[in-house]
């Protein structure tokens, strides 16, 4: 997919205060030191176009961006650790629940994690529960150029491991890197192909329609 286009459109603090639901919509999420914001703005070729901070926990609105007048990218507000009191920890975990339940044009959820690490208890839990809720997503592996490749696929297969624990079917998995511009591409191309799927299939989202159904 070749971005011709990114636009930023609006913050929310409300999932009802979103864009209206027409076009096909994917979210990205992760804990709130992850590199969300970087891998958006390396794969959109914009430097500035997701808010970038040395102080995990910045991004605290669900945040829109339109592109190629296609479709829309989500940045949404990272969990776990952030400097912020536990009551508006809360309100940011009510905020994302809430966006993720009820969203009708959230076609899949990118969940982002830092590729040097094993799985994380927080984000395991994370994706039990989107499994729970019926909510599709991949895995994207961030900051891969910090580790020696054989380490990365290393703790790729680990992850594949604990998740095939309870799971029957793994998620797509995506190793990317912000700093050197690698695995976007393939992201952007799972992207270009579902919205392919939905033109052909010509799916409404306002009348409920999803990828689910």
């Amino acid at each position: 997919m070749v971005i011709k286009t990114a636009e930023f459109l609006k913050s929310s603090s409300k999932w009802q205060e979103c864009p209206e639901p027409t076009l096909p919509e994917y979210a990205f999420i992760g804990r709130s030191n992850v590199g969300k914001s970087s891998l958006i703005n390396a794969m959109m070729n914009h430097k500035d176009l997701a808010k970038t901070s040395q102080t995990p926990g910045k991004t605290q609105l669900i945040n829109h961006f339109l592109v190629n007048e296609e479709w829309y990218l989500t940045d949404l507000p990272g969990y776990g650790y952030a400097k912020v009191s536990k009551v508006k920890r809360k309100d940011f975990e009510k905020l994302i629940t809430n966006y993720i339940l009820n969203r009708p044009n959230l076609v899949n959820l990118f969940i982002l994690v830092d590729a040097r690490h094993t799985p994380q208890k927080i984000d395991l839990e994370f994706m039990e529960w989107c499994g729970e809720s019926g909510v599709p997503f991949s895995i994207v592996f961030t900051k891969a150029d910090k580790i020696r490749p054989g380490a990365v696929d290393k703790n790729v297969e680990v992850y594949k491991e604990e998740l095939l624990k309870t799971w029957e079917e793994l998620p797509g998995m995506y190793v990317t890197s912000a700093e050197k511009k690698v695995g976007g591409d393939e992201v952007l191309k799972f992207i270009s192909k579902t919205n392919d799927y939905l033109k052909k299939n010509k799916v409404n989202f306002n009348d409920g329609h999803s990828l689910e159904g």
